[in-house]
């Protein structure tokens, strides 16, 4: 009888890809994980239980079939188990990287729940790819057909990207425009290379650059071109820009120099990873080295800011945060990682002002939690008399994000937004009420994880193309 290749978590434990020693991996900025080996990949693998209701599946915004791939990667059909994995998500290996696995699919695995350690889904996820990669096993993408209807896309993002891979393979002529001078938006400049190395943004990137879509980076819609004229010369457009705008702070002092955005902050540092020259790094500005360092926010891009300022050589890093551990927005995994490297979480902690200009301390109130607010969570109270200052000469914000007034700065008020400045958009198929127009990912969303705006531009693309199709016929009859 053949040997059972599944089911193996009652004998074989939990166990995650090598991580380099904190004291190594905060000298660089390469990602702290080794890959599986081969053999490691398959074990890890075997422990999925194949349960009838796949709740990893579910609980996954792509739908992956997750538990399919496993199974192929289990029994050394690793191509196989590529084929699967890249047909429901067009960037597998980054997914495999920066997904909060912990809340999501491997958050919700079967055998997490009675006890046993939930399967490796992100590690396996991204050694199958990388491993495609290796093999030449990612194809390059070749056009269905040779149409002349053209689609433009703002934002150069993942929801973006993914959207322009959906319609070049069906043939349609794709121009992607992006403020930036590389694509990738967030996957690029804003999550650093310990999390994701840029060469993987960059040779997705070249296979769409490869395939046909056109990218016209440095431009600045509402300024170097107008929505209007994009509109004008395309018969679909999709809106993928993201929220850059940050939340900033309030209280005595706030406007000091040495107080910076995040984005700000991380953008600097990814592009001294691509070697580019940064004068705000060279004078001091958005450079860690040397100074006490307090980053303000308990998200994801909060870690990315002191993990970063671990290896830019801060003298000390502290992360402020007004709710305790258990009730923080970011990975706990994360967190983890950032206390191994050096950095100090003042939990229950907000900012009330500010001392000097430039910058040389934070005014800190404790805070307690009282009842819960209206998402459940309790809310932040201030414990009176308990203010302290806390030094700093740099503070970096890192409150989360908004969207940017785009029919403002696009000159475009027939655009349809929300009062939260987000675009509306109908849920599914990603159409807004102007005509012609798509939009996906944060700007519809508010700030959120790369897998959503990747279900997002898939589902986009997808409908656009029915549109285009529907338009065609109709022209054809």
């Amino acid at each position: 009888m053949a040997k059972q290749p599944m089911l193996k978590f009652v004998s074989v434990d939990r166990d995650m890809p090598e991580k380099r020693t904190a004291e190594t991996r905060k000298e660089d900025f390469n990602e702290i994980y080794a890959e599986f080996a081969a053999q490691k990949a398959e074990e890890q693998a075997s422990r999925c239980s194949q349960c009838g209701v796949p709740y990893c599946q579910s609980h996954c915004p792509l739908h992956n079939n997750i538990p399919d791939w496993l199974r192929m990667t289990a029994t050394g059909r690793l191509k196989e188990a590529y084929a699967i994995s890249q047909a429901t998500n067009t960037f597998p290996e980054i997914c495999g990287r920066i997904c909060p696995q912990d809340r999501l699919c491997e958050g919700n695995c079967v055998i997490e729940q009675s006890g046993h350690g939930t399967v490796t889904i992100g590690a396996v996820e991204k050694y199958i790819t990388d491993t495609a990669w290796e093999n030449g096993w990612v194809e390059d993408i070749t056009p269905v057909a040779d149409r002349s209807e053209k689609v433009a896309i703002i934002g150069a993002g993942p929801g973006g990207l993914a959207a322009a891979d959906v319609l070049v393979r069906a043939g349609v002529k794709v121009t992607i425009y992006d403020r930036h001078d590389r694509a990738g938006g967030l996957l690029t400049y804003g999550i650093p290379g310990f999390k994701l190395e840029k060469d993987v943004v960059m040779r997705r990137v070249k296979l769409l650059e490869d395939a046909g879509v056109t990218f016209v980076l440095n431009c600045n819609v509402g300024e170097d071109i107008t929505f209007q004229d994009i509109r004008a010369q395309n018969d679909a457009v999709l809106l993928a820009t993201g929220v850059y705008k940050g939340r900033d702070l309030s209280g005595p002092g706030a406007g000091a120099d040495g107080i910076v955005p995040a984005l700000d902050y991380l953008t600097c540092s990814n592009k001294l990873s691509f070697g580019d020259t940064v004068p705000e790094f060279e004078s001091g500005e958005l450079n860690a080295e040397g100074k006490n360092v307090v980053v303000i926010g308990g998200g994801d891009t909060a870690m990315d800011c002191v993990r970063t300022a671990i290896r830019q050589g801060a003298k000390s890093v502290k992360c402020l945060y007004r709710r305790d551990r258990a009730n923080m927005p970011g990975s706990q995994r994360e967190t983890q990682n950032a206390e191994e490297e050096g950095v100090e979480f003042v939990w229950l902690s907000a900012p009330k002002g500010f001392t000097g200009d430039p910058v040389n301390g934070v005014i800190v109130q404790k805070m307690r939690l009282g009842a819960p607010d209206a998402s459940g969570r309790r809310s932040p109270e201030v414990i009176e008399g308990s203010d302290y200052t806390e030094d700093a000469d740099l503070v970096i914000k890192a409150l989360g994000f908004e969207p940017e007034d785009l029919p403002t700065l696009w000159g475009e008020q027939d655009l349809p937004v929300t009062r939260w400045g987000t675009v509306k958009a109908a849920f599914g198929t990603h159409k807004t009420d102007l005509d012609g127009v798509w939009a996906v990912g944060d700007i519809v969303r508010g700030a959120s994880l790369v897998v959503w705006a990747i279900r997002d531009g898939r589902e986009a693309g997808a409908n656009i193309l029915d549109s285009l199709n529907a338009t065609a016929a109709v022209a054809a009859e």
